[in-house]
């Protein structure tokens, strides 16, 4: 792996990785496994990005696949995994107040169906409409009615998590 295709491709996008592998891993370790394994595709399909969308758009596709072949290939099953443990990874949040605010969303997120984990991961990372619906496969209006609805479950997740 070149030091231009990390500066261009990882670095660049490392929030991007970070936040979706995060989305869809229970462990440090599991988390690290999922990273490497992300780079490597990115740096396997390199050469299929065509520059149509943007390199971003492109990361995305290919962390979130990544992710979910990943899932697949284990057969195993984390929709509704109860999480224990949390991990602050490459967290730039210093405050402690803040950062077990995050770990709860966090945990929040892993419990959401699979599909629906990247919608809000791009939601959140303040994607527009056009470009997660882009991302994803679905039309705008659906991204609108399914963001409400996942904003809703986690409300309630959370919600429901403080009271016990």
């Amino acid at each position: 792996m070149s030091i231009e295709f990390y500066e261009e491709y990882i670095e660049s996008n490392k929030a991007i990785i970070y936040k979706i592998c995060r989305a869809y891993t229970h462990s440090k370790l599991e988390f690290d496994d999922y990273f490497q394994e992300v780079c490597l595709q990115l740096w396997k399909s390199k050469e299929a990005y065509n520059h149509q969308s943007k390199l971003s758009t492109w990361v995305y596709r290919v962390t979130l696949n990544t992710c979910l072949s990943i899932i697949k290939s284990e057969k195993r099953e984390v929709d509704t995994v109860e999480i224990n443990e949390s991990f602050d990874h490459h967290s730039d949040l210093e405050d402690t107040e803040a950062q077990e605010r995050l770990n709860t969303l966090y945990m929040g997120i892993r419990q959401l169906k699979k599909a629906d984990r990247a919608i809000i991961v791009l939601y959140l990372e303040d994607k527009s409409y056009q470009e997660i619906a882009e991302i994803i496969g679905i039309s705008m209006s659906n991204v609108g009615v399914k963001i409400n609805r996942i904003k809703q479950q986690l409300k309630d997740s959370i919600v429901w998590k403080s009271l016990i």
